[in-house]
């Protein structure tokens, strides 16, 4: 046994001075050093330096859920839901560089939701490509997820370029839980713009934007929103047509070309903005013009229904227009009641621009027409322009919008908002009577018909307003706990309609003796000027 143990202690001994005479022979290798992250303290708190780099970073974002109450009349459809829900979360990357042309700043927000039930399952972002629904029985219209790359941009001396808020807006509903006053609210827009700062508080903006997130349908028959084409749109053939009275070379009536109305991208939008800021707030004027345009007919037909003769020069054509929108705000920093207050004063005025004016905010936009809740007497058009089935041009529609919203901190925990807003819009009275004359699109013939022209919601003037309040809890930091509640309602500024809600799909083909709209069996239908809604909705949202 000792002998063993004397081997093993032998052996043991022997290999630690082979292996250590191996070691003496190996070149000393230093460990590299650690690169800490270190504080990044020239853009504001939160930012730390991208080891390696001298790019600052600061990642944050937020986590929300909401749920909602909405007015509804109707059960049938998709219609019956009055609650909603939303979870939603935010992330956001801001990376800095300062360079010798000032900083270099690049910025992207990503945002995801889910969405169900009334209001808060948003028709307006499925059109607009940010959201795409469930697609089962019990889902389908009330089930909706939503993806958005709500920014990405980058800044440099002077110039943004990227996905940003339209330079147009200035309120922008910034103290609403969700923003559905009226005025306009583009929060995510491809441009490129050049701002130039003249000190003092004094700068001016000219920007250059992607015109999709600002067009509006113009009127046709076949535009999602009308109930008789509502998935006609979506399919590869589909058209938005309007009927023209064609003329041969010789200037003879012969028929008429129904031309296609859907609108393409053939010029951006050109924005300007004059800024002030100064301690006591904020004043803006911004400018809009933008393009509104048709393709060819799609098809040429005689006054008897036949096909136009092959090789007929048939005029006129539908020509582009220019709608255009102005806007003036007014914020007021009011530190003297409380410390936070802010008032903002806003109007805007447009002609062939609606979604400039923000009329279309509460109740849908990119939509030819919608009603203000489910099961809505009748729907409130937002065509950004008409063509005269006899000149073939566009009669532009107006819109003018103006809102009030004041935020009060009760205590530095507890804040409010009230929110107040109006406006009004017209549609040229010739295409809306020469389309009736052509029984277009169900605003019936006045001749044969006279009621289903007289009482039809297609093209009339109206006239909304939203009004609202919030009360906000923020126990901590970067954590609001709020209600809020709203009142919408819509009148048509002249006139009657027949009241879908309580004669749902019913036309009127004529009028009795009385001179009230009745159906094909001679029953009398009801009819309404107006139509109003509520919600009220809250919101648990933390930011970090």
């Amino acid at each position: 046994m000792k002998l063993v143990k004397s081997l093993l202690l032998g052996s043991a001994a022997g290999l630690t001075v082979v292996a250590g005479a191996h070691a003496a022979d190996l070149p000393i290798k230093k460990a590299a050093p650690v690169e800490y992250v270190r504080v990044c303290s020239a853009y504001g708190a939160g930012f730390f330096f991208v080891p390696g780099t001298d790019t600052c970073l600061r990642v944050s974002g937020r986590a929300r859920f909401e749920a909602g109450y909405s007015q509804g009349y109707q059960r049938g459809g998709n219609n019956g839901d009055l609650m909603g829900y939303r979870g939603l979360g935010r992330l956001n990357l801001d990376a800095r560089t300062q360079t010798a042309y000032g900083t270099l700043r690049a910025f992207v927000r990503f945002e995801l939701a889910s969405r169900t039930g009334a209001y808060l399952n948003s028709g307006t972002q499925q059109r607009i490509a940010n959201a795409f629904p469930a697609l089962g029985v019990d889902t389908f219209g009330r089930a909706q997820q939503y993806v958005n790359v709500d920014k990405a941009f980058i800044q440099f001396a002077g110039l943004t370029a990227g996905r940003a808020a339209s330079f147009y807006d200035f309120y922008a509903h910034d103290f609403e839980i969700i923003g559905t006053s009226l005025g306009s609210d583009v929060a995510s827009t491809n441009l490129l713009a050049y701002t130039a700062t003249f000190g003092n508080g004094f700068s001016a903006t000219l920007s250059v934007e992607d015109p999709t997130f600002r067009k509006n349908p113009l009127f046709g028959t076949a535009t999602a929103g009308n109930a008789a084409s509502q998935f006609a749109v979506f399919t590869a053939a589909a058209t938005n047509l309007s009927p023209v009275i064609a003329t041969n070379a010789a200037g003879v009536p012969i028929g008429e070309a129904f031309y296609d109305l859907r609108q393409t991208n053939r010029m951006p939008d050109f924005v300007g903005a004059l800024r002030y800021d100064a301690a006591w707030g904020s004043a803006q004027l911004s400018a809009a013009v933008h393009e509104l345009n048709a393709q060819n007919a799609t098809t040429v037909l005689t006054f008897g229904g036949a096909a136009i003769p092959a090789g007929t020069v048939v005029t006129p054509r539908v020509n582009s227009e220019y709608g255009w929108a102005v806007q003036g705000g007014l914020k007021f920093n009011l530190p003297f009641i409380a410390a936070g207050d802010s008032l903002y004063l806003q109007g805007s005025y447009g002609e062939g621009a609606q979604i400039y004016t923000g009329y279309s905010q509460y109740i849908g936009t990119y939509t030819a027409s919608a009603g203000n809740t489910q099961g809505s007497p009748f729907a409130a058009y937002f065509t950004d322009a008409a063509v005269n089935p006899l000149t073939g041009k566009m009669e532009l529609s107006t819109s003018w919008t103006v809102v009030g919203s004041y935020l009060h901190y009760w205590t530095p925990e507890v804040r409010s908002a009230i929110i107040g807003s109006y406006g009004e819009m017209s549609f040229g009275k010739t295409s809306r009577n020469l389309l009736g004359a052509l029984n277009f699109n169900g605003l019936g013939n006045p001749v044969n018909s006279p009621g289903a022209f007289a009482y039809s919601a297609a093209l009339r003037d109206t006239s909304q307003i939203v009004a609202g309040a919030s009360i906000i809890w923020s126990p901590v930091k970067d954590l609001d706990i709020g209600v809020e509640g709203l009142y919408n309602r819509v009148d048509l500024k002249g006139g009657r309609v027949v009241d879908q809600n309580k004669a749902p799909g019913q036309v009127p083909v004529g009028l009795n003796a009385a001179g009230v709209p009745t159906n094909a069996n001679g029953v009398a239908l009801p009819t309404t000027n107006y139509a109003d809604t509520f919600q009220v909705r809250m919101r648990v949202q933390r930011d970090f």
